[in-house]
């Protein structure tokens, strides 16, 4: 029976996680008010003499790409679980097929070719993100069906092919988010033990392999190592990250920020430090965690392998962005060109976002009148390795019976 709309609204309202949404919505809330505070200085460093924007362009662009990111976070957080895992599968190949098109017909903006161009700029890596974190999470879900599928080397290779084409733009902290996401979905989709440590080492000699052949990477982690200038960018920012103290300069009232490149993108992070203090700096840093952790615990009671994967997925790639971001501005780590998810001004990468967000809501809604049994994985597998055992067994006793009739 097809439920009418309102119908369908009350379903959605009592499986959503609310507290989730509303600490979402805080954190978007937060973020409208860095982007006001933020503006004026990106605005005054990229007027001319032939254009001067004015000082609030970027905050009144951020409240349209903002709402029309709420309508598609949303409308997709309603989609059911197995439609959202079709369109993600989908937007999977779409995606792919886009990057794939990148180096070619790419649009290249400070250096690096990472942008499509059809009316408006679309890059395919943002939006490819919680494609690819649903689609590693399918994968990796076909073990419960048949433990001898070589899933592992399937996501591997999936991983492998995007991350070379995110090194030819080149993009180095997309890059290392893909490789983030797919290690956690490969650590919780039950991996022997032992091959953790293969991992572990494989890891290390990727990057030493990155540093050693990859210009981008090792001018990058050099400049890092050698702690930068007075006048280097990720310097500025943790400048201007400390400059306002506990309590911050106020709105409008910061100074350091006018100096700062990409500050309501890349930097906004040091900004809401100048403008509005630490203080509110570490209440940014708790809510990624409390939502991080509420995603999480969402996800104890779930007994089907690919919505925890698929979720856990999607939360490793907001949180991976959001912390790689912090720490860039706190100078603790080498810059990648990567916003803070949910708070940075951003075009299409708002709505990337907003869509990874939406498909998280899906994948963690629950009916609060069902109760669930905990999904076991390493107990699904001992089932199918003690029925694949039996089953030989089994096999043998009837032919012995069978010889034993005979005589």
């Amino acid at each position: 029976m097809r439920l009418d709309k309102r119908s369908q609204l009350r379903i959605w309202w009592r499986e959503i996680d609310r507290v989730l949404l509303v600490m979402i919505l805080l954190l978007m809330a937060i973020g409208t008010v860095a982007v006001a505070a933020a503006s004026p200085a990106s605005a005054r460093r990229l007027s001319t003499s032939a254009v001067k924007l004015d000082d609030l362009y970027f905050y009144w662009l951020h409240l349209r790409w903002q709402f029309l990111g709420i309508l598609t976070m949303l409308a997709v957080s309603m989609a059911p679980r197995d439609w959202a895992r079709r369109g993600g599968i989908v937007l999977c190949a779409v995606m792919l097929a886009a990057l794939i098109l990148v180096p070619f017909v790419g649009s290249e903006v400070n250096g690096a070719k990472r942008w499509l161009r059809f009316g408006i700029s679309l890059q395919p890596s943002e939006f490819l993100k919680p494609a690819y974190a649903i689609t590693m999470a399918w994968i990796l879900s076909w073990r419960v069906r048949d433990p001898r599928l070589p899933v592992i080397a399937i996501a591997t290779g999936l991983m492998g092919l995007i991350v070379a084409l995110l090194m030819m733009q080149p993009d180095f902290g997309s890059a290392i988010l893909y490789v983030g996401c797919w290690a956690v979905l490969v650590l919780l989709s039950g991996i022997d033990i032992r091959r953790i440590g293969l991992l572990a080492g494989a890891g290390i000699a990727g990057i030493v392999a990155t540093y050693l052949l990859y210009d981008n990477a090792r001018h990058r982690i050099d400049a890092f190592l050698g702690g930068g200038t007075a006048y280097d960018q990720v310097d500025l920012a943790r400048r201007t990250l400390m400059g306002g103290g506990w309590t911050g300069s106020g709105l409008w009232l910061g100074t350091r920020k006018l100096s700062l490149p990409e500050a309501h993108t890349d930097y906004i992070f040091s900004v809401i430090g100048e403008e509005f203090g630490l203080l509110i700096c570490a209440l940014v840093v708790v809510l990624y965690l409390a939502i991080i952790a509420r995603v999480l615990v969402r996800l104890v009671n779930e007994e089907n392998l690919f919505t925890i994967l698929s979720a856990s997925g999607l939360i490793a790639l907001i949180g991976g962005q959001a912390f790689i971001n912090i720490l860039v501005n706190l100078q603790l780590f080498p810059s990648k060109g990567m916003t803070l998810p949910l708070v940075s001004y951003g075009g299409s990468s708002t709505i990337a976002l907003c869509l990874t967000v939406g498909l998280m809501l899906a994948m963690t809604r629950r009916n609060p009148y069902l109760s669930r049994e905990r999904f076991d994985l390493m107990a699904a597998l001992a089932r199918e390795e003690g029925a694949k055992e039996a089953g030989p067994r089994e096999s043998s006793r009837r032919i012995t019976r069978g010889k034993g009739g005979r005589r």
